[in-house]
């Protein structure tokens, strides 16, 4: 499948040297989410329901799904950013949608599974990250305060399933669901773990503890704080392009042979990579790649 876009139809992104113009897919064709690209081989999904802080409710997430699907069967994408509009990343999940829910509704429904959608991804997905979001309940009230792209709750969750983390050092992080009754319920618990560790999962799920951007970065939950001035949403996108101009193939391989390493042991890890890694022998790829440089020239890519 094909991503089409519209000459036509064009969408402005603010930075701190001025205003980016990008090409955009027809309006019409989602409701939640704006479609651009930035590069003929990097495709930026958008958060864009304002209205609601970007709280992802069912069609805001349907529209996310079917966005990055369709970047990731789009043969000219070699690589994609998620980020959000000026005001928000996402506010996590809409409170209002789904604090009616039984247990058996929620049960039945398998609520929050589709959640998945970015983990199962082929190609590399970048999340840009920056501002403040804060998911706050207290008795009778529940005050939601978000700006620029942060991240807190289900959207943190949402993010964690990117492959790389960029981060603003105005960035906010947290896990804030105990302050509603409940845990993550989107992954936070088992992916925080996995990439900060035990203790300090604990403390952000427990206490709904927020961390700013300087300590993700120690910590190891974003790869790093973006500080120059073009912003994190051009960085996300330059590293998208970096990503874009590999061998497909081989990043794809690449992909897939660093999520094995948090499902096997190491030695069936180790196991899986060299049979990755003996695969792409058969590529046309490969030949090239060790061709150029051996005669010390640019490869020439045919994803093959």
């Amino acid at each position: 499948m094909t991503l089409t876009f519209s000459s036509s139809v064009h969408r402005c992104l603010r930075t701190a040297r001025g205003v980016r113009l990008f090409t955009t897919s027809p309006l019409a064709r989602y409701e939640n989410v704006i479609v651009s690209k930035p590069d003929p081989a990097v495709a930026l999904i958008t958060l864009n329901r304002p209205n609601a802080l970007n709280a992802l409710n069912a069609a805001h997430f349907n529209d996310i799904s079917r966005a990055l699907r369709e970047a990731d069967q789009d043969p000219e994408t070699g690589a994609m950013v998620i980020t959000g509009s000026d005001k928000a990343f996402a506010a996590g999940a809409d409170i209002k949608e789904m604090k009616d829910k039984t247990f058996a509704e929620a049960y039945m429904a398998n609520f929050l599974a589709n959640w998945e959608v970015i983990a199962k991804l082929r190609k590399p997905v970048i999340a840009a990250v920056s501002g403040y979001a804060h998911l706050h309940a207290s008795p009778g009230n529940v005050a939601i305060y978000v700006t620029l792209v942060g991240k807190l709750g289900g959207g943190l969750e949402l993010a964690l399933q990117a492959d790389i983390l960029l981060a603003a050092p105005s960035a906010k992080l947290g896990q804030l669901e105990i302050n509603l009754g409940v845990i993550p319920g989107g992954g936070g618990t088992q992916r925080l773990a996995r990439l900060i560790g035990k203790s300090r999962t604990m403390e952000m799920v427990l206490t709904g503890r927020i961390i700013d951007a300087e300590e993700a970065e120690r910590w190891g939950l974003v790869n790093r704080v973006v500080r120059e001035e073009s912003g994190v949403v051009d960085a996300a996108i330059r590293v998208a392009k970096e990503v874009a101009s590999k061998g497909r193939v081989a990043v794809t391989a690449g992909k897939e042979a660093v999520n094995a390493a948090f499902e096997l042991s190491l030695t069936e890890g180790l196991r899986f990579e060299r049979r990755l890694f003996h695969s792409l022998f058969a590529t046309k790829d490969q030949k090239e790649g060790m061709t150029a440089f051996a005669e010390k020239r640019k490869p020439e890519w045919t994803h093959s």
